[in-house]
């Protein structure tokens, strides 16, 4: 027989194999014969690594498997070789009470208490974040490297060199003043100043070749008017050297310096826009809507559109034109100064004084004044992803007008904390935790986040408000939440407002920033929180509160937010601060810019600080851009009227080149300090 083959066994071999006891075993009945092998295999057999094979020798056989001997016991027939899996009976269930019923009790044992949850992430569907790529790398990113070749290196260059002019010419010019130049070597002197204002001129050709490439534009700026300044300077340089006259070299050289300065600022400016905008992931907006609020303009907030960019790159400003006139007037009286002096007092002093009024008629301070505050901005606006649309966008931002803010600006949820709990009274604590969450939620606030966050932690239950009410106050604005949660009422609040519902508190309570629940008119809650002021929401506040015309509008329905505890916590003063009614909030937080509307600026970061920075950063460049450009204005008005009285007079004395030099440093002081307004913001 092979060992594969199966065998039958009766009673008897199966007792033989086992060795007991013959007169024991016959004491026995069958079943528990059978009972007995069985425990004896099944349980305290323990299963061996299996072995080769070794052949039976009498009537001794060899249990291969457990479920082998079982089929042989019980039925006494050969059984499939498989194995048998032994699945334990599933123990009953025990019966567990209902949520809050008589003899319930909580399976965790979590204290309540200070609880962080995850930052909210904003939704960003991918097919917009895909087409806003496409867009930027279109636009802004193909013109960023166009403009990367071009690069700045040139313009710096040509600042060095220009500068070093001016430093020479200038010590050059005091020497002279002072008679330190010998009368033989006077024309060579002439000379050298002549050549050094040629060489600035050649550094600076291309803002000459500019300027006279707008007046065939028909916009003529001040580098138009300073290459009919180099044209009116070269002839009196000719001049200068038959009379061994000094020529205004450093004057000119500093008007080129400034000229190629002011290149420089505006294709940095545009370099660092362009270089915000192809990093862009985000794209938000701000849009200004005339008449929103209390007769002033409301800048709201939107998903942002890279045309609204690209489209408002190259607008001129109203400063830009007020200088193009100004140009335009002080060309036609340096003609006339020119003309009159040469009528009365010869060719030689009429080009003499026509090439100083063109000097003096625009200060070389007057070529950064609107350039160099823009640049300054957008260097501080490029730390924080922000972008204005142009000179459009400074102008729409600027006036009175009204920011509205929610809690999310003031305190995003992350920084919203419950830092202790009390109860009283006799109801279940999970139940007035419910209670308060399904209230609170209901308020548009930062506290609903929370008190969900940490009841989904504490595996509570979440219930519905119905007849949800808003408690205002004409002095104090939204003081309270009322409502009802499974018909029963349940107030929110501070302990100043459930007392002046006819709640009765318990004497004792001392916590600043604290709420209170009240449920059928008991006091039954009180959760400290606490609210930690982030920098970025501390900055955005602050610069929004630090403009005469520009109010902070609070539209949030958070009853703890209210005008004594924010004006606490970010140290602003109250009459920048508005607290609409209600039905204004709702209308101001669900107010959207009209379809089609252009954006004023774009954000590509988070946070209240780079929508702030936006509308008060426009604010401060068109306060700058305005300041300079009158102050440059009345400089170049007065070198007028006096070059004009100095020529009918003939006083050429008074038109020596170190005059005209400190004429020039006169306004460049003032003219720098505006430009640096933009730094403060």
């Amino acid at each position: 027989m092979s060992e594969n083959e199966k065998q039958d066994f009766t009673l008897e071999d199966i007792l033989k194999e086992f060795g007991d006891d013959e007169q024991e075993i016959r004491e026995k009945s069958a079943e528990e014969i059978l009972s007995d092998v069985e425990k004896e295999v099944l349980g305290e057999m323990t299963p061996e690594p299996e072995e080769a094979p070794q052949e039976a020798s009498g009537d001794t056989i060899k249990f291969e498997k457990i479920a082998d001997v079982k089929g042989t016991v019980r039925n006494a027939q050969p059984i499939e070789d498989e194995e048998e899996e032994i699945v334990p009976e599933p123990e009953p269930e025990e019966e567990k009470a209902e949520p809050y019923s008589e003899g319930w009790e909580p399976d965790y044992e979590q204290p309540m208490g200070e609880y962080q949850p995850a930052r909210v992430l904003s939704f960003r569907p991918q097919t917009r974040t895909r087409d806003l790529k496409k867009k930027l790398v279109e636009g802004p990113e193909k013109m960023y490297y166009t403009l990367l070749e071009k690069g700045v290196g040139k313009l710096a260059m040509g600042i060095a060199v220009c500068l070093l002019v001016v430093l020479i010419s200038a010590v050059a010019t005091g020497i002279y003043a002072f008679g330190g130049v010998p009368e033989n070597r006077m024309k060579l002197f002439v000379f050298w100043q002549f050549l050094a204002m040629l060489i600035a001129a050649f550094v600076g050709n291309r803002q000459l070749i500019r300027g006279v490439a707008d007046i065939f534009r028909k916009r003529f700026s001040l580098n138009s008017l300073l290459a009919f300044s180099f044209v009116l300077c070269c002839a009196d340089g000719v001049f200068c050297l038959m009379e061994q006259r000094v020529p205004c070299c450093a004057a000119f050289a500093l008007q080129v310096t400034m000229s190629l300065w002011s290149g420089y600022e505006k294709r940095s400016t545009r370099l660092g826009q362009l270089d915000t905008m192809r990093k862009a992931t985000r794209l938000d907006s701000l849009t200004a809507t005339e008449d929103g609020f209390e007769g002033e303009k409301v800048i709201l907030r939107d998903e942002g559109d890279v045309d609204s960019f690209t489209e408002t790159l190259d607008t001129p400003c109203k400063q830009e034109k007020t200088v193009s006139v100004y140009a335009i007037v002080a060309l036609c009286l340096t003609v006339v100064s020119g003309v009159l002096a040469g009528v009365l007092h010869g060719l030689s002093v009429g080009i003499q004084v026509a090439s100083v009024t063109a000097l003096v008629a625009a200060p070389a301070s007057m070529f950064v004044s609107i350039s160099r505050p823009f640049a300054v901005l957008e260097r501080r606006l490029h730390a924080l992803g922000t972008v204005l649309c142009g000179w459009q966008g400074v102008e729409a931002l600027s006036g009175k007008a009204v920011f509205p803010v929610g809690h999310s600006d003031l305190y995003p949820v992350g920084n919203v904390k419950m830092n202790g709990v009390k109860f009283f009274g006799n109801r279940e604590p999970d139940e007035i935790f419910a209670y308060a969450t399904a209230l609170i939620s209901a308020n548009d606030g930062a506290m609903g986040i929370l008190f969900s966050h940490v009841l989904d932690s504490r595996n509570g239950k979440h219930y519905a408000v119905e007849n949800y009410e808003i408690y205002e106050n004409e002095e104090k604005g939204i003081v309270g939440i009322g409502g009802q949660v499974c018909d029963e009422t349940v107030l929110a609040g501070s302990i100043h407002f459930l007392k002046e519902m006819g709640v009765e508190v318990p004497e004792g309570i001392r916590v600043e920033q604290a709420v209170c629940v009240a449920v059928e008119g008991e006091f039954c809650g009180l959760f400290a929180i606490s609210y930690e002021k982030d920098r970025d929401c501390a900055a955005g506040v602050t610069t929004l509160c630090s403009y005469r015309k520009l109010r902070m509008a609070v539209v949030t329905d958070d009853f703890t937010l209210s005008e004594e505890f924010i004006c606490d916590k970010f140290h602003v003063k109250a009459r920048r601060l508005a607290f609409p009614e209600h039905t204004v909030r709702s209308q101001l937080r669900e107010q959207k810019p009209e379809e089609g509307a252009t954006a004023h600026a774009l954000i590509t970061g988070e946070g209240l600080a780079p929508f702030a920075y936006a509308v008060t950063g426009a604010r401060m460049l068109k306060s700058a851009a305005t300041a300079g450009v009158v102050v440059h204005m009345v400089g170049g008005a007065l070198g007028i009227a006096m070059m004009l009285v100095l020529g009918f007079l003939g006083a050429t004395a008074l038109l020596n080149p170190a005059s005209i030099f400190l004429y020039e440093l006169l306004f460049l002081v003032p003219g720098l300090l505006i430009t640096e307004w933009t730094r403060n913001i």
